[in-house]
């Protein structure tokens, strides 16, 4: 398929991850309405008369450990023993962003827009859940925020597109090089590197 028609397909894929989002946050807008909760400056606030009604519904601490079911109590450990793991692995990429992209000179990578704690504001959530809610954001948020260091890296070092299709490519991968073609790789390697150097945060 010839470059131009690619460009083209992107970009009307562009265009429609921008409609979608439009479409989501017309959505959201809504159901910010039906829940009566708004947004202000990020910060989330619910009607008096809905925070007394979660309230009402929560359950409270004892009444949810004795309805857990025994095979969910026993695998929680092995669920939280990973939270070890991943906190090094946020530590150790945003050390080495902070160090390799100052030198490689990319964009630092945002890394708060990845983490989204907004669960706790939910007053039918006990004490448990959001621990549990929140756990599942950093996750989340750590393996997104990885993810881009991960593309930027490989954007800048080894950009050439696989044969064989990614299942989920990564937000940098369509400018990547294409498989096979040296004469691209050798001779723009430099100029895709360069686009880079004066953004400092992107």
């Amino acid at each position: 398929m010839p470059r131009s028609k690619i460009d083209e397909i992107l970009q009307r894929l562009y265009d429609l991850q921008r409609d979608l989002e439009n479409e989501i946050d017309k959505i959201l807008g809504e159901k910010r309405d039906l829940f009566q909760y708004t947004l202000e400056q990020g910060r989330i606030k619910f009607e008096e008369s809905v925070k007394a009604l979660h309230l009402s519904q929560k359950t409270g601490v004892i009444q949810y450990l004795m309805a857990a079911k025994i095979k969910h109590v026993l695998v929680s450990p092995i669920i939280y023993s990973l939270f070890i793991p991943i906190l090094f692995v946020d530590l150790s990429v945003t050390l080495y962003q902070h160090i390799c992209f100052r030198v490689y000179k990319v964009p630092i990578v945002n890394r708060s827009k990845y983490f989204i704690f907004d669960r706790q504001r939910l007053a039918y959530l006990n004490i448990i859940e959001k621990i549990n809610c929140n756990y599942c954001s950093y996750a989340d948020g750590v393996f997104g925020y990885v993810r881009e260091v991960i593309a930027r890296t490989e954007q800048y070092w080894c950009p050439i597109k696989h044969a064989k299709r990614s299942f989920v490519p990564h937000s940098r991968e369509d400018q990547f090089f294409d498989f096979g073609d040296a004469q691209a790789y050798q001779n723009r390697l430099e100029n895709l590197r360069k686009e880079w150097v004066n953004r400092r945060y992107e």
